[in-house]
């Protein structure tokens, strides 16, 4: 092939045809290589003119042409991907700018591959990350904690490709090194619940004690159940970690380990389980399910309030007295790497910071929802954004529900917020009928039907919730009527 500049991608489809992406021209050719005339370049896609009309190209890099002879082109200036179906000079942007559904946003894609399934990989250059999209839209698969030099990060990455086990050889440009990220089999396993509920879901207002301060002392506020029914409270007066198994009445197993004021806890599909100890000692610790032992995973300044691991081992923890959510990659070697995942540090109700944030939530789109307790509201921070958006409470964007001091929230199967309010004694939740009240919506008390003070809940598999009554001094189950959602 005789072209007019750099091919910044090539690419040789199931026909045999050979196409060169001319990033200096804003054009993708190609030529058959059955071809005998070695001048018989055709255009695939773009006029040779920079531009970004649906046939127009802006510094176009990566190429992919799949079975059914459909090209699609990373368009690294006009922060898109371009899909030119087959025999078609107009192309459908599919991801980045302008798309036609709401994708990911991206800063120069320089590469792009389709697995089996069609779903797209890209490398998003100038974001020094590789994202990816599935049932769940995009998510950021590798490079998600910001550009530089560590072994969970990247720096102007270019181009990448899958081998037969689907790990990644990733192109690290200026790092001056080719990083391969392994496929972790389990890594789509979420070890919380997240059910599917109607719109007319309704929970049984009368709650039972599931545990009293008998068995989880005084103040209880840090709860988690797991995706196998396992329950995991923690006992603020002894320091303990207690332990229900599925159908267990009783508790199971009582953990005892060094750590104080466990005001939050997480526990990962592995049965690690992440427990604050911030308070007077300044740190994150794990307990290990293979060993049985507990290790420091994270330094703090002070307790966190809420604590969460994302689908990437990423380990976040709400500040409230710093107000800020900062995080660090489970994989990284070095203990002082917290970045900023939320808030300025500075107490404001401004887009950008955060007021006494408590509860946290991380999708798999590593889209990161805070329970911004002293603003009255629930901020949405997506995924690289340090701006939030309201999404529920004090001046949300859409009328929603008034929230005083919200201290925890989860989202279902279809990403519809449920939040605990934790001075109006209730838990709330939307659907596409709006918000409304689901649990401890008679007034603050101690009867079965209300709470007093509650701090954060957790769903089991079948959608009850359970909710630490703190100032009942009990664990409240509220079961889920399914029958609300026959009809």
């Amino acid at each position: 092939m005789n072209v007019g500049s750099l091919c910044f991608g090539l690419f040789v489809d199931i026909n045999d045809n050979l196409y060169c992406s001319m990033r200096n021209h804003h054009q993708v050719v190609k030529r058959s290589l059955h071809d005998s005339v070695m001048t018989s370049n055709r255009v695939a896609a773009g006029t040779g003119i920079q531009g970004s009309a649906s046939n127009e190209l802006s510094y176009p890099h990566g190429i992919f042409v799949d079975v059914n002879l459909d090209l699609y082109v990373a368009d690294c200036q006009n922060n898109r991907v371009q899909l030119f179906q087959s025999g078609e000079s107009n192309g459908i942007t599919v991801a980045g700018s302008k798309s036609l559904n709401p994708t990911v946003t991206l800063r120069c894609p320089t590469g792009i591959i389709l697995d089996a399934e069609k779903y797209l990989f890209i490398v998003d250059q100038y974001n020094s990350r590789i994202v990816g999209s599935g049932l769940n839209g995009f998510r950021c698969l590798v490079g998600c904690d910001g550009t530089g030099s560590q072994s969970s990060q990247l720096n102007n990455p270019s181009s990448f490709s899958f081998d037969s086990y689907g790990n990644m050889f990733v192109n690290d440009q200026w790092n001056n090194r080719i990083q391969k990220f392994l496929l972790m089999k389990e890594s789509s396993a979420l070890s919380f619940n997240q059910p599917k509920f109607c719109p007319t879901a309704i929970w049984n207002p009368d709650g039972i004690t599931f545990a009293d301060q008998s068995i989880v002392g005084q103040d209880p506020r840090a709860i988690f159940v797991n995706t196998n029914n396992t329950i995991y409270v923690a006992n603020q007066e002894n320091n303990t970690i207690v332990i229900w198994d599925e159908q267990s009445v009783n508790p199971t197993k009582i953990i005892s380990g060094n750590f104080t004021k466990p005001y939050s806890l997480f526990v990962t599909s592995n049965g690690d389980i992440y427990i604050n100890d911030g308070e007077n000692n300044g740190r994150v610790q794990k307990r290990s399910a293979e060993t049985s032992t507990f290790v420091t995973v994270m330094n703090v300044k002070s307790s966190c309030v809420g604590l969460f691991v994302d689908v990437n081992d990423t380990l976040y923890c709400s500040m409230s007295h710093y107000n800020q959510v900062v995080k660090r990659s489970l994989y990284d070697s070095m203990m002082t790497l917290n970045r900023v995942a939320a808030g300025t540090g500075i107490y404001g109700y401004g887009s950008n910071e955060l007021a006494g944030p408590r509860g946290i939530f991380v999708d798999v789109n590593l889209d990161l929802y805070v329970a911004d307790c002293y603003n009255h509201r629930v901020q949405l921070f997506q995924s690289g954004e340090s701006n939030g958006i309201t999404v529920a409470g004090s001046e949300s964007l859409n009328p929603t529900i008034e929230l005083y001091y919200p201290s925890g929230i989860i989202l279902d199967a279809e990403k519809y917020l449920f939040i605990l309010d934790q001075h109006n004694n209730r838990i709330v939740g939307s659907s596409s009928n709006g918000f409304r009240c689901l649990v401890g919506c008679y007034g603050i008390g101690s009867q079965s039907n209300q709470l007093n003070n509650p701090f954060s809940f957790s769903f089991d598999h079948s959608g009850n919730i359970f909710v630490t009554d703190s100032n009942n001094d009990r664990i409240q189950k509220f079961q889920y009527l399914e029958e609300s959602c026959e009809n």
